[in-house]
């Protein structure tokens, strides 16, 4: 509880009150968002944004990898596989972010890596990562992810191995990368007003913490009585302390990022969060689970391809005034802090609804 705590603190107090620091940095480089012109956004209010500081998400990335250090050394809790996995994906996520960030900024243009150049870098990312994940079993044979399609915990149904080892693989691998392509990518289409994907992020993340943290109480050490309910995730106490970490982080970035924004998270920022959701998910067996607990991205991304489709099946039609969702609202004359105000206000709702069905299923187990 200590580490968890410490990460916790030291993370929200690295964002707070270094951002500044970095705002300064940031406007000395040139580092300053690039706005599509009015004709092209449909929206010139966002033209007012032209100039602000981006790329921010690198601060609660740094943040979140300080907090997790000091957190596992002050808590006598070495750091574990698991928790460099999620350090892993948060930062090579970023990575591609970044490099799509500074494309637009050097260039001074809104498009920086294509859609497929993107996802590209994303699924080189990822492949190593389930390769990892896969491997170095623990004294015990844990290993930090399973080959299975998981809810609450692993579905044995659900098995890819069950195909074959070849084919189990494969599967495998386009499943994780499958996720964790998603998750990035609903993330930073989530973030398009201020302050709306970092404060709905707290509330997923926070609710990751939680499960892992009671994945940590149920560890499948009791007796034959306990077998049913405990949970055969490894080392669920660091992924405990690294999405306190990262909810920290967020935390302390929100106070900056809040409408209105004196700083925006970037492409850097978004694929970040989204890299831990995903790795969360995976590690603590909850990887459909992730559509609920992070329902807004879902719905952010969702709008957006149920547009597109709408529109070619009605050969020019549209379903929505604008996608994502909450351009949508923009257009329909909604403020912009009303819509991020209530959409974190859904994401708390749908956070909380999923850590109370895994606890359900937890009680439908024992």
């Amino acid at each position: 509880m200590r580490s968890l705590l410490t990460a916790a603190a030291i993370s929200l107090a690295f964002s707070l009150f270094l951002t500044p620091v970095f705002m300064r940095l940031f406007r000395r480089w040139g580092w300053g968002q690039v706005i599509r012109t009015p004709e092209d956004v449909h929206n010139p209010s966002h033209g007012e944004k032209r100039g602000t500081p981006t790329m921010g998400g690198t601060i609660f990335i740094v943040g979140t990898i300080v907090g997790y250090f000091v957190g596992t050394y002050t808590g006598n809790n070495p750091p574990t596989i698991s928790g460099l996995l999620v350090i892993w994906l948060m930062v090579g996520l970023g990575a591609v972010g970044f490099i799509d960030d500074y494309m637009k900024v050097h260039r001074q243009r809104s498009l920086g890596l294509t859609g497929w150049r993107k996802i590209l870098g994303q699924v080189i990312v990822l492949v190593p990562f389930a390769v990892i994940a896969l491997n170095l079993p623990n004294r015990v044979g844990q290993t930090p992810a399973a080959a299975y399609v998981s809810v609450f915990r692993d579905i044995d149904v659900l098995s890819f191995m069950a195909l074959g080892p070849i084919l189990g693989w494969l599967l495998y691998l386009a499943w994780i990368s499958f996720i964790g392509v998603a998750a990035s990518n609903s993330a930073n289409v989530a973030d398009g007003l201020d302050g709306l994907a970092a404060g709905a992020g707290v509330f997923m993340v926070g609710a990751y913490s939680l499960i892992a943290f009671w994945q940590f109480q149920q560890v499948c050490t009791g007796g034959p009585e306990f077998l049913r309910a405990c949970y055969d995730t490894r080392d669920p106490l660091d992924l405990a302390i690294v999405a306190a970490a990262f909810a920290g982080a967020l935390i302390g970035f929100l106070w900056w990022n809040a409408p209105k924004a004196s700083i925006f998270m970037g492409d850097v920022g978004s694929m970040g969060i989204g890299g831990v959701l995903a790795a969360m998910a995976i590690f603590t067996r909850t990887e459909l689970l992730l559509i609920l607990v992070a329902g807004v991205y879902a719905l952010a991304s969702g709008s957006v391809i149920a547009q597109r489709l709408y529109f070619k099946l009605t050969r020019g039609r549209r379903l929505f005034l604008m996608s994502p969702f909450h351009h949508h609202l923009e257009m329909r004359g909604w403020p912009e802090i009303t819509i991020v105000v209530r959409m974190w206000i859904i994401s708390g709702m749908l956070a909380i609804s999923g850590v109370g069905l895994f606890y359900v299923e937890w009680l439908s187990q024992t």
